[in-house]
């Protein structure tokens, strides 16, 4: 796979959870972000071929490359098991989210507020692998994420270690500010087509919902939705 952008190749590079086999970069690329690049490269003996920007242009599939690509192999993911060892862990599950933009929105949030590990169903990205990594700003390269087989079993497991279980629902819920989002903490949110499958609505321990300032009746995106409750689990974290 080609990945395009110093973010995207920075941040494979830096994320150690999948190969970088060579870097293709414009010849008159010259700029400190670059140059810091290609020497993580060189320190780890990565092939680094310097291109014109026709060259650069026939490798990429898009035009927001900035004269720097690299070939990746896939993409490794977490293990549920050894994260669940993590002191004092907030994860968050994610479901029904298939747009890639959005679901790279949603890593980008969660991994700037601090969370320990995402656990989606078991998915082959495939060509919207790129779009995930660029839309995430490099997010997906360093957040925990756990490919789930079973998603309904790996929330058993996670509640067997005393973690408590929260969903974003506004059926049988309180205000989010008054819940107790104090970690160890599952948070599981829906895309808002579908929402939550009933499965995992059933293993939850509290619905929250966000309240809106009007009578307002539709649903907020699923990016929107994650940041005003990530960053509300780590407000009450901090200060408490």
């Amino acid at each position: 796979m080609i990945i395009e952008g110093n973010i995207s190749v920075k941040a494979a590079l830096l994320g150690n959870k999948r190969e970088v086999k060579e870097i293709y970069v414009l010849d008159n690329k010259k700029d400190k972000d670059t140059s810091f690049i290609l020497h993580k490269a060189k320190e780890r003996n990565i092939p680094i071929h310097l291109c014109t920007k026709e060259e650069i242009d026939e490798k990429s599939s898009g035009h927001t490359h900035g004269g720097l690509l690299a070939e990746v192999g896939m993409r490794s993911y977490e293990n549920l098991d050894e994260l669940l060892h993590t002191n004092n862990p907030f994860f968050v599950l994610i479901e029904g989210i298939e747009d890639p933009f959005n679901l790279g929105y949603v890593m980008r949030t969660l991994y700037s507020a601090g969370c320990d590990g995402l656990i989606i169903k078991e998915r082959n990205f495939g060509d919207s692998e790129s779009i995930i990594l660029k839309s995430s700003a490099g997010a997906y390269e360093y957040l925990n994420i756990v490919s789930s087989k079973d998603v309904i079993e790996d929330i058993k497991k996670i509640k067997e270690k005393g973690i408590k279980a929260i969903c974003a629902m506004r059926k049988n819920a309180i205000a989010y500010t008054e819940a107790d989002l104090k970690k160890p903490l599952l948070l599981a949110i829906g895309g808002e087509m579908r929402g939550l499958s009933s499965k995992v609505l059933q293993e939850m321990d509290q619905n929250i919902y966000i309240p809106y300032a009007n009578d307002f009746r539709n649903a907020l995106n699923a990016s929107s939705a994650t940041a005003v409750l990530a960053y509300e689990v780590k407000r009450q974290n901090e200060y408490s």
